[in-house]
């Protein structure tokens, strides 16, 4: 590592950590203060976005009275002349004779005066005449069966995957008002990484490099390859230039090692020359610490974020599901995430008056936690096997049978938890 360093009087001693669970709300809170614009897009490009708006339905739905199979659109008890077709997407003219009936097609609006809809294959014809018994329940679709105009059916906050696109497009919605994906940057500080090739000579692997990225995707941020920067050489002024490139374009600068306050840990420094103000500056929580979330704000009002993760793996993920995850949400509008619940199958040690964040599998048929080997804050072993984090709150200890909170490890943008 350099040995230049930031001048040792502008060192401060760091405030006393704050708690896990606050320093999420606080994130969280100063995200949605800063919430992203909502901007109005064509449906085709909104996949991954958030509403900014409830959707609410433009039309009953269905909008008419819709066949749900089909058969013969029928008035009166029968036997029934033929008198016409209706084919989805054609407007019938009305049965206004008795005992008559018109083919209809599943989909097709079932013309005005139609008592009932016979299936075809319980129908049969003969002598120009159909025949059969239609069901006591309606074979049609009525008018607002699923919605009604205006009716909200998602709120603002929603993210937006195939599922809502689609809902959309049925309720007659051309463009929805939405805010965009936060778009994020990654700078890797550490002169003693290597990006290619195995460990040697003293220097190890970057492992947060590749990784980050893709975490941060799958919490809806957009990252191209070249918002991924570093290693950063180890001299403040090599920080502070990019770190103020990174900003000039990201809404999040996420910065793997230096949140320590050593002689060669540049990012405290760095945020002081850039007039940042923290947001959380050391959370009490094992592994993770230290981690920070910093705000600047730039003369026009435009706030970006510098959330600082420690250089070893895990940790560096235990800062990204505890200070970035609430962050982004507020950011996109969305709800604070609630964390689901689930019974340890095994004790897990608590880390005295900080939180524990301890890596977990789930079996979701069970309910239940169980946690997993090879959990140090430099290994990633143990990250690969888990589908999140156990909360062990400060002076307690979680025993088996115990319901604790569990952080999940985000999945891919529009995927839901089974």
């Amino acid at each position: 590592m350099s040995t230049e360093t930031a001048p040792t009087a502008d060192r401060v001693a760091a405030p006393p950590p704050a708690g896990w669970e606050e320093a999420r709300s606080r994130v969280y809170a100063v995200g949605l203060a800063a919430a992203l614009p909502a901007v109005a897009r064509p449906l085709v490009d909104i996949d991954g976005f958030t509403l900014a708006e409830p959707l609410t339905t433009r039309t009953d739905l269905p909008a008419f009275p819709t066949s749900s199979v089909d058969g013969w659109a029928v008035r009166g008890a029968g036997p029934w002349r033929v008198v016409g077709r209706v084919l989805a997407g054609s407007t019938p003219a009305p049965l206004t004779e008795a005992d008559t009936t018109v083919e209809i097609a599943t989909g097709a609006m079932v013309p005005e005066g139609a008592t009932a809809v016979l299936r075809v294959e319980e129908s049969t014809t003969a002598d120009g005449l159909v025949r059969g018994t239609p069901r006591e329940t309606p074979e049609w679709r009525q008018p607002g069966e699923e919605a009604y105009a205006g009716e909200e059916l998602l709120p603002a906050g929603t993210p937006v995957d195939p599922a809502v696109i689609g809902l959309a497009a049925s309720c007659g919605h051309d463009t929805l008002r939405v805010r965009r994906a936060p778009r994020a940057a990654l700078l890797v500080f550490g002169d003693e990484l290597l990006t290619a090739g195995p460990p040697a000579a003293g220097r190890v692997r970057d492992a947060l490099g590749p990784a980050v990225p893709a975490w941060l995707r799958r919490y809806g941020c957009q990252v191209r390859q070249s918002d991924v920067v570093g290693p950063v050489a180890d001299t403040l002024p090599a920080h502070v230039a990019a770190l103020r490139s990174a900003l000039a374009s990201a809404d999040l600068v996420c910065t793997t090692g230096g949140t320590m306050n050593g002689p060669v840990d540049h990012l405290h420094p760095t945020l002081e020359a850039l007039g940042a103000d923290y947001v959380v500056n050391t959370v009490a929580v094992r592994p993770g610490f230290p981690m920070l979330l910093a705000r600047l704000a730039d003369p026009d009002g435009r706030i970006r974020f510098v959330a600082g993760l420690p250089g070893n793996p895990q940790s560096a993920i235990v800062a990204l599901v505890s200070l970035v995850a609430p962050l982004l949400a507020g950011l996109q509008g969305r709800s604070m995430p609630v964390l689901p619940q689930a019974t340890l199958a095994e004790a897990v040690p608590g880390r005295g008056d900080h939180t524990h964040l301890a890596l977990v599998r789930l079996d979701r048929a069970a309910g239940t936690a169980s946690p997993v080997r090879h959990v140090g804050s430099a290994m990633l072993r143990g990250l690969a096997g888990a589908d999140g984090f156990a909360v062990i709150r400060p002076g307690t200890r979680g025993e088996p049978g115990d319901r604790v909170p569990i952080v999940p490890l985000p999945l891919l943008p529009g995927e839901r938890a089974s």
